[in-house]
């Protein structure tokens, strides 16, 4: 699938990295570093703007490494970009570690996943179809 997009940082596209990826590394793109102190979150800049098809959506999800080893992640995770979207891709980034992180320009800070959805059409009833597991929620098929 061809996606239009629109570059206006010096970074180069996002792209996979390994015939598996399901996700593209997104790039800061900034005209200085923002420091992010413990639980501060900013919106990160990409200079990316795209044209999605109808039927599919973006998804802006964490970068595992940055998680992992820093404390970082994507605030409303996963961020979706809808199909009629023309506005900057932004990353809304949170420091949920006990120190300072500094984001630099063309940093790797989130990665982004095409994905086809559905659209839903409500129907009303008074009652739904019986299964198992019925109502039970939260852990309700237990802990393994």
């Amino acid at each position: 699938m061809k996606i239009d997009i629109i570059n206006k940082s010096p970074h180069a596209l996002p792209s996979y990295k390994t015939n598996g990826s399901a996700g593209m590394d997104l790039r800061a793109h900034l005209e200085k570093d923002i420091v992010l102190k413990p639980l501060e979150r900013c919106i990160i800049p990409t200079g990316l703007f795209m044209a999605l098809p109808l039927g599919y959506e973006a998804q802006v999800r964490p970068r595992s490494g940055l998680a992992a080893k820093y404390g970082l992640t994507v605030l409303n995770s996963p961020g979706t970009i809808d199909a009629d979207y023309r506005g900057e891709i932004g990353v809304i980034l949170v420091n949920i570690s006990n120190t300072d992180f500094t984001v630099k320009n063309g940093e790797r800070v989130a990665q982004l996943v095409i994905s086809k959805h559905a659209r839903g059409e409500w129907v009303s009833v008074q009652n739904l179809t019986d299964t198992i597991r019925g109502s039970g929620g939260f852990g309700s098929t237990g802990s393994q």
